[in-house]
C-alpha cells in the first residue's frame, strides 16, 4: 500500500499532465472577406504636401446662358504628335488646347486620346466674353482648385453638377479673376469633360490662364453655356470597374481599369473620364482618354490605363465614370 505522501505525489504528477495537455489546442481564426471593388478608389494620404491655397473671398456670380454654342472639333493622337504641332495645324496656341482638355502636363499624351480642338482665339475670346443672358442656367460650379504653374500660368480646377433636373450638353463654365474693386482683369473658359451631363451627374473641368495679370483679390465661376441634351445620341449603359491607382513619389498616379458594356447595343466612341480629389473634396487632376478598344460590343469589355498628374495633393481618391454614343446615331 501506497503512504500518504506518495499518494499526494502521484495525484500531483497526474494533475501537471492533465493542464500541460490542455495547453497544446490551436485556435484558428476564420479571415475575413475582402470587399469588391467599386468605380472609386480610396487611397491614403501617408504624408502630408503643402496645400495650394484657393483664393478668398469667392464673389457669387449669376449664371446664365449666352447666345452663342460652340461646334467642337475632335483630335485623335498618332505617334509622334505633339500639343505644339496639333495647336499649329489648327491655328490655336498650345494653352488653348490643354485647357479645354485639361492637360495639365502635355508628356502625359497618349497614342490614341482624343483631343477637342478649340475656337480659334478671337472666337474664343468673344465667346468667354459673351454678355449672359437673364436666363437662368441650374449648373452649380464646385470643389474649385487654383494651382499655379512654373511659368507664371494659372490651372482652375474643379467640377459642375447638373441641378436643372434635365440631362444637359455642351456644358461650358468660365473663370473670371477680380481685383480689389470688384473689377474684373481676367476671364477664360472650358468645356466640362462630360459630352453628356445626366441628372445630378458630376463632370470635371480644367480651365488654363496662360498669364495672369498681377494679383487678383476674389474670383467667379459660373456657367456660361449649356443645352438641353438629345440623349438618343448616347449610350449611357458603360460601367467602370476594378479601378486601380498607383503613385509615383506623390507627383503622378497610374491608373487602370475595365469598361464593361452591360446595354442591349453596341458602343462606340467610348472614353473613360478620370477624376482625382484631395482631401478637402477639390478636384486637383482630371483626363479623358481612350481605352484599348473605343468600340465595345453588347456584353463585352474593354481595359484602360492613364497617367494622372495632380496639381495639388495628396491624392484622397480617384473616381472614374464612361461614355459612348450609339451606333445607329453615328452611322444613320
Amino acid at each position: 500500500m501506497l503512504s500518504l505522501s506518495k499518494k499526494c505525489r502521484l495525484f500531483f504528477i497526474l494533475s501537471l499532465g492533465l493542464i500541460v495537455a490542455g495547453c497544446g489546442q490551436v485556435i484558428t481564426l476564420t479571415p475575413t472577406p475582402t470587399p469588391e471593388p467599386t468605380a472609386t478608389v480610396e487611397l491614403a494620404a501617408q504624408a502630408t504636401m503643402p496645400p495650394t491655397a484657393t483664393p478668398a473671398p469667392y464673389t457669387p456670380a449669376p449664371t446664365a446662358t449666352p447666345t452663342v454654342t460652340p461646334t467642337p472639333i475632335f483630335y485623335t493622337i498618332r505617334s509622334g504628335d505633339s500639343l505644339l504641332a496639333v495647336a499649329q495645324e489648327y491655328g490655336v496656341t498650345v494653352a488653348a488646347v490643354q485647357d479645354a482638355n485639361g492637360i495639365l502636363d502635355p508628356r502625359s499624351l497618349q497614342i490614341g486620346q482624343q483631343l477637342v480642338i478649340p475656337l480659334p482665339e478671337d472666337e474664343e475670346e468673344n465667346l468667354a466674353n459673351a454678355t449672359p443672358t437673364p436666363t437662368p442656367l441650374s449648373v452649380t460650379v464646385q470643389n474649385i482648385h487654383f494651382s499655379e504653374t512654373t511659368i507664371g500660368g494659372l490651372w482652375v480646377l474643379g467640377e459642375v453638377e447638373n441641378s436643372s433636373g434635365q440631362p444637359l450638353e455642351q456644358v461650358r463654365v468660365a473663370v473670371s479673376l477680380l481685383d480689389n474693386d470688384d473689377a474684373e482683369i481676367a476671364r477664360s473658359s472650358g468645356l466640362v469633360a462630360l459630352d453628356l451631363l445626366d441628372v445630378a451627374d458630376r463632370a470635371p473641368f480644367a480651365i488654363l490662364f496662360g498669364e495672369v495679370p498681377g494679383k487678383f483679390a476674389r474670383y467667379q465661376s459660373f456657367a456660361i453655356s449649356a443645352v438641353p441634351a438629345y440623349v438618343g445620341s448616347y449610350y449611357r449603359d458603360l460601367q467602370v470597374e476594378n479601378i486601380k491607382s498607383e503613385g509615383e513619389r506623390y507627383a503622378s498616379y497610374t491608373v487602370t481599369g475595365t469598361v464593361r458594356n452591360t446595354g442591349p447595343e453596341e458602343a462606340v466612341s467610348v472614353q473613360v473620364i478620370l477624376t482625382a480629389y484631395d482631401t478637402l473634396d477639390r478636384v486637383i487632376a482630371m483626363r479623358k482618354v481612350v481605352p484599348e478598344h473605343n468600340v465595345v460590343a453588347r456584353g463585352g469589355e474593354t481595359t484602360f490605363s492613364a497617367v494622372l498628374v495632380p496639381a495639388g495633393g495628396p491624392v484622397a481618391r480617384i473616381a472614374a465614370v464612361a461614355q459612348g454614343r450609339r451606333l445607329s446615331s453615328t452611322n444613320p
